[in-house]
This record gives C-alpha cells, structure tokens and sequence, in this order.
C-alpha cells in the first residue's frame, strides 16, 4: 500500500505542477478558471489518496467539502462570465 500511495502522491504533484502552469500562463479567464477547478480536484484526490494510506476517514468530509467548493466556484464563475459576454 506504501508504494500504491507514493506513486499515487508523486502522480498528483506533477498534475498540480502543470495544472499550476496552465493557470500561469492561461491566456483566458476561464482557461485559469478551469485550472483552478483542476487544481481542486487534485487536492481532493490527495486528501483521498491520504485518507485511504492513513486508514484516517476523518478528512473524507473535507474531501466532500473540497469538491462540493470547486464546482460552485467554477459554475458562479462561469455564470457570470457567460452574463458579461451578452
């Protein structure tokens, strides 16, 4: 389970490094928007894949909460973007 988990954390850091990339160097709002929205997710997969090494079911709320976060953010944010474009 130990190498499961480090292949798992070294997968999600090099997602979250290019992820990090495309919100940089985005050339659109809603490019950076779904960088960010990525970047959530990431960090939600991490504190899965966390969970699931420390035998811990403590932080699957916070797993919930992430996600439940990330997609209201990118649809308010996209909400209003399609509203500006009118």
């Amino acid at each position: 389970m130990t190498v499961v988990a480090i292949v798992a954390g070294v997968l999600l850091i090099g997602a979250a490094a290019l992820t990090s990339y495309r919100i940089l160097a985005g050339p659109d709002t809603l490019d950076r928007v779904v960088g960010i929205d990525s970047l959530v997710a990431i960090a939600a997969a991490g504190l899965a894949v966390w969970a699931a090494y420390s035998d811990d079911t403590m932080v699957l709320p916070g797993v919930v909460a992430l996600a439940l976060v990330g997609f209201l953010g990118s649809a308010a944010v996209s909400r209003f973007r399609v509203r500006d474009d009118r």
